[in-house]
């Protein structure tokens, strides 16, 4: 996901399968910086992930692991109840399974 949002950064024309994207074609540039941010908050999601996984050198506080369950349950919710197909069709499982996989870190 992260890669997905580095290239529509850089202009990628992939807006069409961007969530929450109304238009084909590259992002303009106000939803290429939402595009960065949200590229740092999955960063460090993952990061969350990896601490909570119990990898050395990230002792990050065990709420942070939930907080990316979270994150994940609720933007797979949003993207069920989107009006684009591509977008619960792809997004949606993905994000799934991510609350999923991670959940199965944090209880673990």
């Amino acid at each position: 996901m992260i890669f997905f949002k580095i290239a529509l950064i850089f202009g990628a024309p992939l807006a069409a399968l961007a969530p929450g994207a109304a238009e084909a074609g590259a992002l303009p540039y106000r939803d290429r910086l939402v595009a960065g941010l949200t590229a740092v908050l999955m960063l460090f999601a993952a990061l969350a992930i990896v601490s909570a996984a119990g990898f050395p050198g990230l002792g990050w506080p065990r709420w942070t692991g939930w907080a990316t369950v979270t994150l994940h349950g609720a933007s797979a919710a949003v993207s069920r109840m989107s009006r684009k197909p591509a977008e619960r069709a792809g997004w949606a499982p993905l994000q799934a399974v991510l609350a999923a996989l991670a959940l199965v870190v944090v209880t673990a």
